[in-house]
């Protein structure tokens, strides 16, 4: 069926902005507050941070440059390494390699998919000076082995939550259980402010740090004196006030997204060959991503079926590259990133899908996947 006549489409992922988002926004419009400065920035922040049992949290105009204001304030540049899960959207080698300093790609732990800490462990050298889990797909990684081998050799952790907003391990948030974290608020993310992220952390010096960096540098107790090179990585109040609407939201977000994996389980379950997310028993997984796994797919046929499955509206993508296949990248030795990257899709997770929309989802799903590929 050409998607251009199927009058149902479901997107991978789309926003829900059922709440005060418009009142806000336009709130910030009436009264001026348009720019970096306004009631909603510092209100975001504070929410936030507290929400991730976090003392600081710094917004900023998207979660790539969280990750290399992080990376900069802590002096990490020329001739460092940061180690990486290679599985991951590419935005974490890129702050990396802003910064001036090297990723370095492990392996992942092949049922969170986050990684792996004795593969971390084994890439550490004297250039290391630090680690960056990511929170793949909503599962937290296992960080308190990771935080151990940070400890071991002194290293800086850095989550990189940006896809995991509200999952917790052991009963605590990402955000508040490495030294600093990073967070997206990209559109198709748990909340978003459109574009735009937010850095939490306990380091009061850090925190500091960054929110002089942040605005160019600027001396706080000297207006408009620079004595070294900064950025302009500020949110606006027009953003923060869509996020103060969303953040009001996300708990009823969160429990939409367990209540769509259910659904999808329940439906699929059945398929043999198929895998859905697995969370540990010691994680609240949230589910940014529905996550499904073929086992004898190659990725040519993988990247077939999701082009079928899109004509007939259903809309997937496939899991990411790992880094190191990037021609500008090293590349690394890590089996298990390779395999999953090759037979894994995300299928559509937007919060506000109903059941009915779900029955139509997995109904294309479950034919599809029956014809074979």
């Amino acid at each position: 069926m050409d998607q251009s006549e199927n009058k149902r489409f479901f997107p991978v992922s789309r926003p829900s902005l059922a709440g005060n988002e418009l009142n806000y926004v336009t709130e910030a419009v009436r009264t001026g507050w348009i720019s970096s400065l306004g009631k909603y920035v510092s209100r975001l922040e504070d929410e936030f941070a507290e929400y991730c049992g976090a003392e600081h949290g710094i917004a900023v105009s998207n979660g790539t440059v969280s990750l290399h204001l992080i990376l900069a304030a802590s002096g990490i540049g020329q001739g460092d390494e940061v180690i990486v899960p290679d599985l991951t959207f590419i935005a974490c080698a890129n702050a990396v390699l802003m910064a001036g300093a090297t990723p370095v790609f492990c392996d992942i732990d092949p049922v969170t998919l986050t990684i792996d800490p004795n593969s971390a462990e084994a890439c550490v050298t004297t250039r290391t000076k630090a680690i960056m889990p990511v929170h793949l797909y909503g599962h937290p990684a296992a960080m308190d082995e990771i935080m151990a081998v940070a400890a071991k050799y002194g290293l800086l952790v850095i989550e990189d939550a940006a896809e995991a907003h509200g999952a917790n391990l052991d009963g605590r948030r990402v955000g508040g259980l490495g030294h600093c974290a990073s967070f997206s608020f990209y559109a198709n993310k748990n909340m978003t402010t459109g574009e735009g992220g937010i850095i939490t952390t306990n380091n009061a010096s850090l925190a500091a740090r960054c929110r002089k960096l942040r605005d160019h540098a600027m001396a706080p107790e000297r207006r408009y004196w620079h004595e070294e090179p900064g950025f302009n990585y500020r949110m606006t109040n027009l953003q923060a006030a869509l996020g103060c609407a969303q953040f009001e939201q996300l708990e009823g977000f969160l429990k939409a997204r367990r209540e769509l994996f259910t659904g999808y389980s329940r439906r699929l379950s059945g398929m043999q060959g198929i895998s859905l997310n697995r969370t540990r028993p010691n994680a609240d997984n949230a589910f940014w991503m529905v996550c499904m796994e073929i086992e004898g797919i190659s990725r040519d046929e993988r990247d077939k079926l999701i082009e079928r499955l899109k004509a007939d509206g259903v809309d997937t993508r496939p899991y990411f590259y790992p880094m190191s296949m990037m021609p500008y990248l090293d590349e690394a030795d890590t089996p298990v990133s390779h395999d999953v990257s090759a037979r894994g899709l995300n299928l559509p997770s937007a919060a506000d899908y109903t059941d009915d929309d779900l029955h139509y989802i997995c109904e294309v799903i479950t034919r599809h996947l029956k014809e074979g590929w």
